[in-house]
């Protein structure tokens, strides 16, 4: 059945580039001879000036979908394949400003490990800026097709400035690659249920890290709220962690061997990254919902009118409650 796939749509995309460039190149024959009407050397030059545009564009679009040459990677550090693969690096990763050793001409292993340190660095910040923004899209903007295609967008950020870090020249068809390579060692990509409990470890941890009735007013009514919220919010920024983390491991691979650890690596960084974004996050989240409660509260009794002169005991005393609660919430 693949074989079968495989060949109709390579036949059906053959068939329709025929077509295409039978159609446009009896357009250009006759634009070329309307022209010529005009000026003897004009559908000459309409035909030299379009055919040169084509061209133009077929390279721009091989040099856009092509891939960059590439090294064998070595299995271990001492293969043989070892110094081929190190030059291959160094002339593909740029140098990072701050490493200590930017004049050295010999730039051999250690010169290299210091500087995928260097550039590991600026990545996982990257990493940590874009996870915390997806926090709080993924708390307030959870289940709505907005939440959804803003944290999408912000993961495809993390990949594509993770990949310019790493890569003095960038091309799409290297950048796809890693895509597709680091989605296929996400959680769920590929569904195994003994996989689930590594992942939502720690979501769990982050979400009762700290006591929800100590954050919020009235917290035995607000916790359910809040802890939705937390949940959604720890998820979304999870999800970026292992991203970006699991694509710096991929542009950082020397051997197979620390090709082979990419994932328990990465859940392991994750996790960590996760409790500090939600050490940060925390306060920030639980304080707006507070403030957000306080203010709908003072504005729902605010609604309810003072007593007059012919109101019953009822409306008196319905009237001070208000008037009390207020108080109380805005001395909170």
């Amino acid at each position: 059945m693949k074989q079968k796939t495989t060949t109709f749509l390579l036949a059906a995309l053959i068939a329709i580039t025929l077509v295409l460039v039978v159609f446009t190149v009896n357009q250009l024959s006759a634009a070329a001879g309307l022209l010529t009407t005009l000026h003897p050397y004009a559908g000459k030059i309409f035909i030299l000036c379009s055919t040169a545009i084509m061209l133009f564009g077929l390279y721009s679009g091989i040099k856009l979908f092509s891939l960059p040459k590439s090294a064998i990677l070595p299995k271990h550090e001492n293969s043989k394949e070892m110094a081929a693969y190190r030059e291959y690096l160094n002339s593909r990763l740029p140098v990072h400003p701050m490493h200590p050793e930017l004049a050295k001409k010999e730039q051999d292993q250690r010169w290299l490990r210091t500087n995928l340190k260097f550039l590991e660095a600026d990545a996982i910040n990257t990493t940590r800026e874009i996870a915390t923004k997806n926090f709080f899209v993924g708390a307030f903007a959870q289940n709505t097709s907005y939440g959804t295609t803003t944290s999408l967008f912000n993961i495809l950020k993390v990949l594509w400035r993770i990949y310019a870090i790493h890569n003095r020249e960038q091309h799409l068809r290297e950048f796809i690659t890693l895509v597709r390579s680091v989605y296929g060692c996400m959680p769920l990509s590929d569904f195994k249920k003994e996989d689930i409990p590594a992942h939502i470890k720690p979501i769990i941890q982050s979400s009762f890290s700290n006591t929800l009735s100590t954050l919020l007013p009235a917290g035995n009514l607000l916790s359910p709220l809040f802890l939705n919220l937390f949940m959604a919010g720890s998820t979304n920024a999870y999800i970026t962690c292992l991203t970006g983390i699991i694509a710096t491991r991929h542009c950082q691979i020397i051997t197979e061997e620390d090709k082979s650890e990419i994932i328990q690596q990465s859940l392991f960084e994750a996790s960590f990254m996760l409790k500090e974004i939600v050490r940060e996050c925390n306060p920030i989240l639980s304080v707006t919902i507070s403030q957000a409660v306080k203010k709908a509260g003072v504005e729902s009794l605010n609604t309810i009118q003072p007593p007059s002169s012919g109101s019953g005991m009822a409306q008196d005393i319905v009237s001070h409650l208000a008037s009390s609660l207020k108080h109380m919430l805005k001395d909170s």
